[in-house]
């Protein structure tokens, strides 16, 4: 990155703002090389001459060629911007288009330049209205809509560019899936270099994400929208000026059947320096607008919750209140490793959500000191500590049977925390199997809903219960999952996508804690395919619902399937990096060592693949066909 006097001075406001820390950080995700420059990826991949005459002699094919009115409110806008602009439109591939001018320049002054245009081109399908007054780019943006005859209209900002071949994708995708009412595609932005324009920041985005959008305005450009739909969500509102933009899309997806995306860049959203793409600090009244607008759709969903800004500007947290006082069942296979459990028993009781109980699913453990402190738990306090079925016989023995109870299948013992919560300790004696030990504790469990915890995690958010039940009580949610990290503060596990190394891996490992990733997704609220079970929520009735984990995967991907299968079921899967906790990582499992456990791990690999083909072939809807499937911090494809 060149340093310029431009830039010195916006990392001088930059400063201000974050504080050292911070942005020391955002400056290392900046600095932070690319493993596939943009720039020479754009030049390979850009629709070249040929793909574009295909495009124009395809077109005519199209079943479906509505017309599309592309909306340009202008005020004040640089000749050479207006007239870059213009060409963008009129070069497109496809052809039933309209291009209509909205223009509150102070006496008309962008006519005689558009008229000089038109004719030079003999172009007769842009309109030009002057408005003679400033109604602000939503009422500008919205008499633009009035004028439109097109069946669906595309918003395009007046000094920026669609690529040429935006609207033959954007026609091509609602011919195959017709009950789209809104599409949206990829976009970068482009800056002025010496007679060119290079292209930088690309923004690959995800197919329709719910909860990223109400954490940010992921969809932006760009946008087209069913005329229909636009006129019954009201067009864009003047109250929200600076995100006018931002509230309209969250009134369409409302309405719409179908939010859909096209994986392409496709809008070149042009940096200088008074724009927001290069200085979001112009505009600061935009971002409570932007605060206002998530606040006002999450009250007509009749979902209550609370946004507040986050520190990068134009980003939002929402925190979903608890409804009642559900009991929350947090299960916890364990082997040995008592000091591993008992950092994990001792960070719970830190929890400000005091309803809840343990189970913890003992597997073979032959260490003393186990059960030891499964009998302190227990509130048993024996003078010699023995293990094994004898360790349990002798607690059944010595307390009777309102402490211990046994049956065919299980001996457990049973205590209470300091905070009052119930602790169960239930014996599986069977071999490892992640999937059956779980749902063998499920079966001990009272609560509403379930967390599946691993012993070797320690919770560093207190209130780790009300932010995961918050979500999880939301109908459309079927699981919430965490942000996890290893001990020397990286990351371990931000959300997982489906086809990274063949099958799927988490997403941003090593990333220092307090860095956030590609446009900030390790550090907000979004949808994922999957998240780990090392500490995830699901309500009992949708566990019960999907049958639990998949006993046929004893060791690897069982999180996977089951969240795969929560998804079928049409719930989305959350993650929440306001959740975070440490994870030492399957300390009590071990390494796949041997020649069994590498077959079954192989075994495991194909059930997925076999499960799951459709999905690996298609690709994970929350991740963009643009992005490696060999690294997991959103790199570009080579």
């Amino acid at each position: 990155m060149k340093i310029t006097p431009y830039r010195i001075k916006k990392g001088i406001r930059y400063l201000k703002h974050y504080g050292p820390k911070a942005f020391l950080n955002r400056l290392r995700d900046k600095l932070e090389p690319d493993d596939v420059p943009y720039g020479p990826w754009f030049e390979k991949y850009k629709a070249d001459a040929e793909e574009l005459a295909r495009q124009a002699k395809n077109e005519k094919k199209f079943a479906y060629r509505p017309l599309v009115s592309v909306i340009v409110p202008c005020y004040q806008t640089p000749e050479k911007y207006l007239i870059e602009m213009l060409d963008s439109v009129r070069m497109q591939s496809y052809s039933n288009w309209q291009l209509c001018l909205v223009d509150a320049t102070p006496s008309g002054g962008l006519a005689g330049i558009v008229e000089s245009y038109c004719n030079n081109h003999q172009e007769k399908r842009i309109l030009y209205h002057f408005l003679g007054e400033n109604l602000g780019i939503a009422g500008n943006t919205n008499r633009g809509i009035d004028l439109a005859k097109g069946e669906w209209i595309g918003l395009l900002d007046h000094d920026d560019l669609l690529a040429p071949e935006a609207l033959y994708e954007m026609v091509s995708f609602m011919n195959q899936e017709p009950e789209a009412d809104m599409i949206y595609s990829d976009e970068d932005q482009v800056e002025e270099q010496k007679h060119r324009l290079e292209h930088k920041k690309p923004h690959f985005k995800p197919d329709f994400s719910p909860d990223l959008l109400r954490s940010n305005n992921y969809i932006t450009h760009f946008l087209c929208v069913k005329r229909k739909t636009a006129k019954q969500a009201g067009g864009l509102r003047g109250e929200f000026d600076g995100a006018q933009d931002y509230d309209f899309i969250l009134r369409c997806t409302e309405l719409a059947k179908k939010v859909g995306h096209v994986p392409r860049v496709l809008y070149h959203w042009r940096v200088h320096s008074n724009s927001t793409a290069d200085n979001p600090l112009s505009k600061t009244y935009a971002y409570e607008a932007g605060r206002r607008a998530v606040e006002e759709h999450l009250k007509r969903v009749g979902q209550p919750g609370k946004v507040s800004q986050l520190m990068h500007f134009g980003f939002y947290r929402v925190s979903y209140p608890v409804t009642g006082n559900p009991l929350v069942s947090i299960l916890i296979p364990n082997k040995d490793q008592s000091a591993t459990l008992r950092r994990c028993i001792d960070s719970l009781k830190k929890s400000t959500w005091k309803n809840y109980e343990v189970v913890i699913i003992e597997n073979n453990s032959v260490e003393p000191e186990t059960f030891a402190y499964y009998r302190e738990l227990c509130g048993y306090r024996p003078q010699t500590a023995v293990f094994g079925n004898e360790a349990l016989q002798d607690c059944k023995q010595e307390e009777g049977p309102e402490h211990f109870k046994t049956d065919e299948n299980s001996i457990y013992g049973k205590g209470v925390l300091p905070g009052g919560q119930t602790v169960k300790v239930v014996i599986w004696d069977r071999e490892f199997n992640y999937s059956a030990i779980n749902n063998f504790g499920a079966s001990f469990a009272e609560g509403e809903y379930f967390v599946l915890l691993n012993n070797d995690i320690e919770i560093i958010t207190e209130s780790w219960l009300e932010e995961l039940l918050g979500n999880c009580q939301r109908p459309e949610v079927g699981i919430v999952g965490a942000r996890l990290y290893y001990p020397d503060n990286t990351i371990q596990h931000a959300g997982i996508v489906v086809g990274i190394d063949g099958i799927a891996a988490n997403m941003f490992p090593g990333l220092r804690r307090g860095q956030e990733g590609y446009y900030h997704k390790a550090a907000i609220q979004l949808n994922y395919s999957a998240v780990t079970a090392a500490c995830f929520m699901v309500s009992r009735n949708v566990y019960e619902k999907v049958h639990g984990l998949e006993e046929q995967l004893a060791v690897a991907f069982n999180d996977l399937d089951f969240c795969l299968r929560v998804g079928k079921e049409g719930y989305l899967v959350v993650y929440n990096p306001f959740v975070e906790a440490y994870h030492y990582e399957s300390k009590s499992r071990g390494k796949e060592d041997t020649k069994e456990k590498v077959y079954r791990f192989g075994e495991e690999i194909e059930f997925i693949r076999t499960r799951w083909i459709d999905l690996l072939k298609e690709g994970d809807p929350y991740y963009n066909p643009n992005f490696s499937l060999k690294k997991c911090n959103y790199a570009l494809k080579p």
